[in-house]
Parts: structure tokens; C-alpha cells; sequence
């Protein structure tokens, strides 16, 4: 799979394409002018494949390319974030 994360503004959430219009979303809200990461969705049938990581790796990319910084209030970016502290500098607080 070489699909490519993107930010869903109206739906609050980024997107992994999987396949056959499947998709793995992380929704997240804005305060003050961080993204809060607050829920992590992968269909049951690619659950144990690695695209939640792909997924987050994509966010955590985006978020630097536009500067911005996350707060991991989902426990799975929470995890993610500790197995790849390269990530570290777009975490705030």
C-alpha cells in the first residue's frame, strides 16, 4: 500500500486509504491552535497489519511539514509516540 495520509478539515480527522474504499481514520479537535488527537479508527478486517502505524507515521509528517503540534489524547498515538520519540518536537506539552 502506498497510499498517502491526508487531513479531512470538515470531518476533523486524517485518512489512510486501505482498499476497496476502506478507510483508517484518527480524529482529532483543535484547541488553540494544536490538534488534539483523540480517537484512532482501523476496520476490523486490517486490525494487526500496521496501518494504524502507517496512519500515525502520515499524521506526525503532516503536522511537521505544516508546523504544527499535536496532544496524543488517543491512547494508541500515545504508544506511537513513545516507540518513536523522532516524533517528540511535534508534541506539545
Amino acid at each position: 500500500m502506498n497510499a498517502k495520509v491526508t487531513e479531512n478539515t470538515q470531518q476533523h480527522r486524517f485518512e489512510l486509504p486501505i482498499a476497496d474504499g476502506a478507510v483508517a481514520a484518527a480524529y482529532y479537535r483543535l484547541e488553540n491552535g494544536r490538534v488534539v488527537l483523540i480517537h484512532t479508527e482501523v476496520p476490523s478486517e486490517y486490525t494487526g497489519q500496521g496501518i494504524a502505524s502507517q496512519l500515525a507515521q502520515g499524521i506526525f509528517e503532516v503536522l511537521r511539514k505544516t508546523r504544527r503540534k499535536a496532544i496524543p489524547r488517543c491512547p494508541f498515538m500515545g504508544r506511537f509516540l513513545v516507540k518513536n520519540p523522532q516524533y517528540s518536537d511535534i508534541v506539545a506539552g
